[in-house]
């Protein structure tokens, strides 16, 4: 935020400059000076907004970025919450087949659900670990394309 409030204070300057050089003129010494001058405050103007321009679409990227990375989470997120109820299931199922053996009633249902819930265990634990994955390369993409661009303006 500072390079942009630095910019908006040169263009500001610039503007003023400006204005004073056309203020000039009427006067014919002042239209030399104003001539003179018009071109360098043209210049640092078209470089000021270029500038800005330049820092508000790095700004939109990391906006982007930012947004794809929060959406990675929030997915994350919801599978390690199907992973928690799934392992909660099956940890239930397992307590009604343990006390069904204990009475020595074999229960051939309860094996059907345990076989069910551990099944549903392991694809949530495969979803999260693959949003997690996601959430890890959602994050580390902008590093890596500005360390690469760094990189490339450095052996320009």
């Amino acid at each position: 935020m500072s390079d942009i409030e630095d910019l908006q204070r040169r263009i500001t300057a610039a503007l003023d400059r400006i204005a004073r050089g056309v203020d000039g003129l009427g006067a014919p010494s002042g239209v030399e000076d104003a001539d003179e001058d018009a071109p360098e405050d043209t210049g640092a103007l078209a470089a000021a907004e270029a500038r800005i321009a330049d820092l508000e679409a790095a700004e939109a990227g990391r906006n982007a970025a930012l947004a794809e990375a929060r959406a990675s989470v929030a997915k994350l997120d919801e599978d390690l919450q199907r992973l928690r109820r799934s392992n909660e299931m099956l940890r239930a199922t397992n307590d009604e087949m343990r006390r069904a053996l204990e009475e020595n009633v074999g229960e051939p249902h309860l094996i059907n659900k345990a076989m069910l819930a551990e099944l549903e265990s392991i694809r949530a634990a495969r979803a999260a670990d693959e949003a997690e994955h996601r959430a890890l390369v959602a994050a580390l993409e902008p590093l890596v394309a500005e360390a690469a661009s760094r990189d490339a303006e450095e052996n320009a």
